[in-house]
């Protein structure tokens, strides 16, 4: 990660310590809480380099990239932190093209006086989520602005991976007749943050479902290489990703509700905040559109994963010149599924 340098060892004081504008200036400071702090965390053959870039070998094969801010509040969650996540997050986003992820970059905006302690924790979290995960943090960068000019800390992450040979998915594949599936519950990720942020307490617990999907998606496109295409339903939630895919295949979607899988307790929230779980962001699902002849195989093999235990078919691709997303309700009627209007959860990922 930039600014590191060899044989500077006077300790970091995690435990009192906070942030201050040195530690962004370039100097010995920045050195100290670059090599303690976050080089300690992620180390590997990569960072072990101490350049202000990371010398990769070249994988074969067509390289996926992606990169994703994240500006969650609180930076604390039931099942996570902004840590965890923003590792996850990026993962998922070059899975969803069919690809293995190879390595990620991290970039930090620190405030002033933000806890030394809370930052350990976070990147602590970070390490162990890029090594549960097998996909190392290789190179990074820090900088520290005026206290009151930004909120504790906001992350960068930017993921490369490699997509194997044969393997086509993209949001511009679906097809009329293909299958909706969704790997599980949907608005768990979300709600754990609301809950959280305005201190609710829905007698019971709601916990983040953050988790890499990597996993997941290599054992979907080796029993199902037709896959169409892929996308993980955060922000906007699963409306707003089918609409994307919709709009993307210029055709329409047809879902049932009682086939879309919700926790009791999320429903229940999101009835008491007036929120409709369909646009609450999830960050451990995954939506696939897949060929009629293959869905049953595909469900088969997501519920063998323990990421996809809870995956349903939940409807179909149409023909539609206006590209909408309709669902049958548990009523016997139908409505229309737009894109979401504004920001219901804002700083939610």
């Amino acid at each position: 990660m930039s600014g590191v340098r060899a044989g500077y060892v006077r300790p970091l004081d995690i435990r009192h310590g906070r942030v201050d504008l040195s530690h962004g200036a370039g100097g010995r400071a920045m050195a100290q809480l670059v090599e303690q702090l976050f080089a300690a965390a992620f180390a590997n053959e990569w960072l072990a380099q101490r350049n202000d870039q990371a010398l990769l070998p070249r994988p074969e094969g067509r390289i996926v990239m992606s990169t994703d801010c994240h500006v969650v509040s609180p930076l604390f969650f039931p099942g996570g932190d902004i840590g965890c996540l923003s590792v996850h997050g990026t993962i998922n986003d070059v899975a969803m093209s069919g690809a293995q992820p190879l390595w990620l970059a991290a970039g930090f905006i620190l405030e002033e006086g933000f806890p030394l302690a809370d930052l350990q924790r976070i990147v602590d979290s970070m390490a162990r989520a890029a090594r549960d995960a097998g996909v190392p943090i290789v190179t990074g960068d820090t900088k520290v602005v005026e206290k009151g000019k930004g909120d504790g800390v906001f992350i960068t992450t930017t993921g490369v991976g490699v997509v194997p040979a044969g393997v086509a998915i993209s949001g511009d594949r679906a097809r009329p007749g293909d299958r909706i599936v969704l790997s599980g519950t949907i608005g768990d990720h979300g709600m754990a943050v609301m809950s959280e942020r305005e201190s609710l307490a829905f007698g019971t617990d709601l916990v983040s479902d953050t988790a890499p999907l990597h996993g997941l998606v290599a054992a979907m496109v080796e029993a199902v290489p037709g896959l169409r295409a892929l996308r993980d339903p955060t922000r906007g939630g699963l409306a707003t990703t089918l609409n994307e895919i919709a709009s993307q295949s210029a055709v329409g979607m047809t879902i049932d509700e009682a086939a879309v899988p919700v926790e009791r307790q999320v429903e229940a929230a999101c009835e008491f905040l007036g929120l409709d779980p369909l646009y609450v962001a999830n960050e451990g699902k995954l939506v696939a559109i897949v060929p009629a002849a293959d869905a049953d195989r595909l469900l088969e093999v997501m519920r063998a994963h323990p990421l996809g235990r809870r995956a349903a078919l939940i409807g179909e691709v149409t023909e539609d010149a206006h590209h909408f997303v309709q669902m049958r309700t548990r009523f016997g009627g139908k409505r229309i599924v737009d894109w979401l209007a504004g920001d219901q959860l804002p700083r939610i990922c």
